[in-house]
């Protein structure tokens, strides 16, 4: 093995691949086996326990009226402002000469930048008050909203619907946490239809607002305008009440049901970082599948409405009163369904929570079975009649996003996680459906690109979620489980808060796509400890390195530096922190001199006297290096490399220094020198993680002794005790490292 133990090198070598691969597949299902036991006892405490329901009078008592009813506003204004631009499509087209391409592009435009806008939203809504937020950003979406009643290009149209779309965005990963940390858990599934109601009120009605007000004016091409210019009132009416409402505690719903209490915010955790969330979160297989389940169904999401406007138009003649109240008739359907769809995934979640993702699957089928056959009848009544029920069935299944959300995903990444869906339905499907659909329209009329495109849309989507609710037991015991050990830490530290490790990993799992390499690894490391990390060739001990230092992304599981949960925190404030990675063989930058690499290293110290400093004592230290100050690092011997490497971590001061693979390839006399340097960092109180293959190398600094076997560990304790284990080292001797 040569250089850092990568995931390439944590696969099997060629000689052995199948027979480990087909033990570590056993291994594997063994340990899936434990994990649905521990599930069906770790849902009783949250949700999936089949306990008793709570009436929704009672959910409002327990969590007020407030938070749920300025979120159903928002959502019904919303749409009515969406709404409009479909049933005045066509003047809006006749008024700015546009073609149908041009015009679905345009609407499509607002949810492009919706998607794009959820993701700074997420970030502030983990960083500041999310009702502010969300109260700030429905002001700006008003102000584009009037701004779209004034456009007279189709340019300054563009911008008037990116300006709304970004305003509207923040509901989208704002909305669904605080309903979750508002409202008990029994109660949840059913708030959220709630909420899921103003999608179709705003349907029902907005057609036959923005129809009414053009009829009132006159029914005339321009006057299409006056309908977005009156939405302003009870919009902007809204906007001031959601000015009264007060943050929940975050995390407070699921605390009091898993653990009977509420802990108080841990103020000292750093934020979480949205690329980190997003990698993790692509990890929880539930989650992954509900996402990209709905992104393909977003194909036909956004192209129905707007496309279906303009089939009634071409094909019937019909006029934007008349549309109106058809779309409203359309989504009425729904108004009856979501609350059934909401009372019944109440009952299936609590009873066995994946039944309620299978019905939402099953009804995302049934939306796409009905529209598409409602769509090749000539009979408007018939087309209108089959449409309205398919669209009932879209409600009813998108219920089920909400609850299933807040149960797999831990609450400090819900933000992230409602985010991701906007992007998967409007950037994965929505635009791109638009853009097709125009396209087929312009080619071969609406009804044929509609059939084309909403069949795949449905079927692939509906069936994607429902293969998803397999892993969606184990997803939610996962999250009980981090809420357990969350708590019980802090009972620890609470009890002894002079003793907190400088290190902990907790139930750690790691996977390279969709090969697991780390299996529930732990341990911990106190101040000024020395660990060594041993076993044979692709146990995983440089993975979990990376996953210390934030170069991989663990399944699951807590790193904490000095009692601060930096599991998902950027490898820049980890370094800040003061922890510091030697990774083997990849320490230095090669083609830059052995005196450039310090100097740009040294630039991580503010201070200028301080940085001088410490480039002294690196000479002072390591001569062989200023002897080579104007070599290139990538010419250096092996040695060489490592005492560079050594001298950067050094001018830092870390107060955790994980070294892997220091000796690897390296004689004896260089060893030496180098262990001297360590032996020196350990004197001065410097916490160290060292990965060895050399276990004579490893014992001879270490105070103990971590060894893993097939990414499990299989023995943690003081290091004089790992010689007693002739097990455990024969595996070491007979995987070629040596001692």
């Amino acid at each position: 093995m040569q250089g850092q133990e990568s995931s390439s090198q944590e696969r099997p070598q060629s000689s052995t691949a199948s027979a480990l691969a087909a033990s570590i597949a056993v291994e594997e299902e063994a340990r899936d086996d434990v994990r649905t036991e521990v599930d069906a006892a770790a849902l009783g405490g949250f949700v999936g326990s089949g306990g008793s329901q709570m009436s929704l009078r009672a959910g409002f008592k327990a969590g007020g009226l407030s938070v749920a009813l300025v979120l159903l506003l928002f959502t019904i204004f919303e749409e009515f402002d969406r709404v409009a631009m479909q049933v005045l499509g066509p003047d809006i087209q006749e008024t700015l000469g546009i073609s149908d391409t041009v015009l679905l592009g345009l609407q499509s435009f607002g949810g492009v930048v919706l998607v794009l806008a959820t993701l700074p939203f997420a970030w502030l809504a983990d960083r500041y008050s999310r009702v502010r937020v969300l109260s700030g950003a429905s002001g700006l979406w008003l102000l584009f909203v009037g701004f779209t009643g004034a456009v007279v290009n189709p340019f300054l149209m563009g911008v008037a619907r990116a300006g709304s779309g970004f305003g509207a965005s923040a509901r989208i990963p704002i909305g669904p946490s605080l309903v979750a940390d508002q409202y008990p858990l029994a109660i949840r599934t059913r708030i959220f239809a709630v909420e899921a109601l103003g999608r179709p009120l705003g349907q029902v009605l907005g057609p036959l607002f923005a129809g009414a007000i053009v009829v009132a004016a006159g029914d005339d091409a321009g006057d299409w305008r006056v309908v977005f210019f009156a939405l302003l009132i009870p919009a902007g009416l809204s906007v001031l009440w959601s000015l009264t409402l007060k943050e929940p505690q975050r995390g407070r719903q699921e605390q009091e049901a898993v653990l009977g209490a509420t802990m108080a915010p841990d103020l000292t955790e750093p934020p979480v970082r949205l690329s980190a969330a997003f990698q993790r979160l692509k990890k929880v297989r539930t989650f992954y599948f509900l996402v990209v389940g709905i992104g393909v169904l977003g194909f036909a999401l956004v192209a129905v409405p707007s496309a279906f406007n303009l089939l009634l138009e071409d094909a019937y003649g019909y006029s934007a009163f008349k549309r109106g109240w058809l779309g409203a008739i359309t989504w009425s359907g729904a108004l009856i369904g979501i609350p059934l769809a909401g009372r019944l995934g109440d009952r299936l979640f609590r009873k066995n929570p994946p039944s309620s993702l299978k019905m939402m699957g099953g009804f995302i089928l049934l939306y796409g079975l009905f529209v598409t056959t409602g769509l090749r009848f000539q009979d408007p009544v018939v087309m209108v009649a089959l449409v309205t029920i398919g669209y009932s069935f879209q409600g009813m299944a998108f219920t089920q996003v909400g609850p299933a959300i807040s149960a797999i995903i831990p609450y400090q990444m819900r933000s992230q996680a409602f985010a991701m869906v906007g992007v998967y339905i409007f950037l994965m499907g929505g635009f791109f459906g638009g853009l097709l659909a125009g396209a087929l329209s312009d080619a071969h009329g609406e009804r044929t690109a509609l059939t084309s495109i909403v069949p795949p849309a449905a079927l692939l989507g509906g069936l994607l979620i429902i293969y998803g609710s397999r892993y969606m037991k184990r997803d939610i015991a996962l999250c009980v489980a981090e809420l357990k050990e969350q708590q019980e830490e802090r009972v620890r530290l609470a009890g002894d808060p002079g003793n907190v490790p400088v290190l902990q990993v907790r139930n750690v799992d790691v996977s390279y796509g969709n090969l697991q390499v780390l299996f529930d690894v732990g341990f911990d490391v106190r101040k000024g400890e020395v660990l060594a990390l041993l076993g044979t060739n692709g146990a995983g001990k440089s993975t979990i390195l990376r996953a210390i230092s934030g170069l991989v992304m663990p399944d699951r599981g807590v790193v904490r530096m000095n009692g601060r949960t930096i599991t998902l925190v950027d490898p820049q404030f980890r370094s800040q922190m003061g922890l510091v990675q030697i990774p083997g063989g990849e320490a230095v930058f090669p083609s830059m001199t052995v005196a450039e690499n310090l100097a740009i290293w040294s630039r991580q110290i503010a201070e200028v006297d301080k940085r001088r400093e410490k480039l002294q004592l690196v000479d002072e230290t390591f001569s062989v290096l200023r002897e080579r100050a104007d070599q290139r690092a990538g010419s250096l011997s092996g040695g060489q490399q490592q005492m560079l490497a050594l001298a950067k971590a050094i001018m830092l001061e870390p107060e955790l220094l994980c070294i892997d693979e220091l000796s690897l390839g390296l004689a004896p006399v260089v060893v030496q020198d180098l262990l001297q340097v360590v032996e020196k960092l350990k004197e001065q109180g410097t916490t160290m993680v060292i990965v060895e293959q050399s276990v004579n190398v490893a014992l001879s600094i270490a105070d103990r002794a971590v060894f893993m076997e097939r990414g499990q560990v299989k023995f943690e304790g003081p290091a004089k005790e790992l010689l007693e284990r002739g097990d455990l080292l024969r595996a070491v001797f007979l995987s070629g490292a040596g001692a």
